[in-house]
């Protein structure tokens, strides 16, 4: 009988949540983003606008993560106070 291996996906350990809210990483898409502009000849205005969309989008996105993360610690911390006390209720 012939045992199957299955290695885990190393895409399952990235903590995508971490790296889209990194501002080195948009800051990275927008020197990108530029530089491709230049190369394809697209005019000093347009290069700026997109730039700036995409440090707008950056900020967006980093701001959703962030509140989402402070919101779900804001939770946890209630449901074990509640925790507690209808443990020191039963212990009565």
């Amino acid at each position: 009988m012939e045992t199957i291996i299955r290695k885990e996906n190393p895409m399952n350990k990235i903590e995508w949540k971490r790296k889209l809210s990194s501002r080195k990483l948009w800051a990275a898409v927008a020197g990108i983003v530029t530089g491709l502009a230049m190369v394809f000849g697209l005019d000093e205005g347009t290069i700026s606008a997109v730039a700036g969309a995409v440090v707008s989008v950056a900020s967006v996105i980093t701001y959703i993560i962030t509140e989402g993360r402070v919101d779900a610690e804001s939770v946890k911390k209630a449901l074990d106070q509640v925790q507690a006390g209808a443990e020191a209720a039963g212990d009565e």
